[in-house]
């Protein structure tokens, strides 16, 4: 395990942090009383939001058993990882490749806190940390090149996070503002053919009026969360070449990578997820 940066002294109490928010959700114990509070006001106004959160933690465990597997992707960068939940990405992709990269990347304190204890991978590969915010493309670039070789394939995995970076944040620099589209190009703009882009993402397009009164709860806590359609969705992945099925809702990416977590669903889940090659 290797960390780069600091922060535990700055985890912020007084306001909710999505990661924390969605360690809540998956019934961690690392958030706070705020971060508790706002989760269930959003549970109170959708009763599957603990459903919907494992659903796409679940879609990313089948990914990552695709990429190491089918795939043979050896380097995966992480970027909004979240607070440790096991199994983490490192231990899915190692135990079929041992000799697997990984970094994560999170901008939380209390994640950093948590991360040189939990995140430790096998003695063939690489597993590293970085303190660093997705708006900060360029910086997260040049600390994983430390760690990455950036001459051979990447995965980027961007998990449930682009929904909140609406399409004017995200800017480097004095004077510079990029939205989420941007930020996705930025960074697998970095990276060389074969590599491949896993996004998942939350949608209205299934539930519009509980999806709009979870974008106002989190709007109160100051937190910004922005679902998009399908086509909306679908615009991470330009330039791209989509692995089948291609962009689904979770539940419907390749089912049959589950190992057991996977329950018959017959109410949708509002996030879409796909994998994507760069040619």
């Amino acid at each position: 395990m290797t960390g780069y940066g600091s922060g535990a002294d700055r985890i912020d109490t007084t306001r909710p942090h999505p990661a924390r928010v969605y360690d809540w959700f998956l019934g961690g114990k690392d958030n706070y009383p705020v971060d508790e509070e706002l989760g269930r006001q959003i549970a109170g106004l959708s009763p599957d939001t603990k459903r919907i959160a494992r659903h796409n933690r679940w879609f990313m465990h089948r990914a990552m058993r695709r990429l190491a597997g089918e795939e043979g992707m050896r380097q995966f960068l992480d970027i909004g990882s979240g607070i440790p939940t096991e199994p983490n990405l490192h231990q899915i992709v190692q135990s079929t490749a041992p000799d697997a990269r990984v970094v994560y990347v999170d901008n939380d304190p209390i994640v950093l806190a948590h991360a040189g204890a939990l995140l430790n991978g096998t003695a063939e590969g690489v597993t590293a940390y970085l303190d660093a915010d997705v708006r900060q493309p360029e910086r997260i670039l040049e600390l994983a090149a430390g760690v990455l070789d950036f001459d051979r394939p990447v995965a980027l995995s961007l998990i449930a996070l682009m929904h909140f970076i609406d399409d004017g944040d995200g800017g480097e620099g004095e004077g510079r503002s990029e939205g989420a589209y941007a930020l996705v190009e930025r960074l697998m703009g970095r990276l060389p053919a074969g590599s491949c882009l896993v996004l998942s993402q939350l949608t209205g397009d299934f539930d519009p009026e509980s999806v709009a009164k979870g974008v106002a709860s989190y709007a109160a806590g100051g937190v910004t969360l922005v679902p998009r359609s399908h086509r909306a969705v679908g615009r991470f992945f330009d330039g791209l070449e989509m692995v089948e099925p291609g962009l689904v809702p979770v539940v419907d990416w390749h089912p049959e990578l589950s190992v057991g977590e996977l329950p018959v669903e017959t109410q949708p889940v509002p996030i879409y997820g796909a994998v994507a090659r760069k040619p």
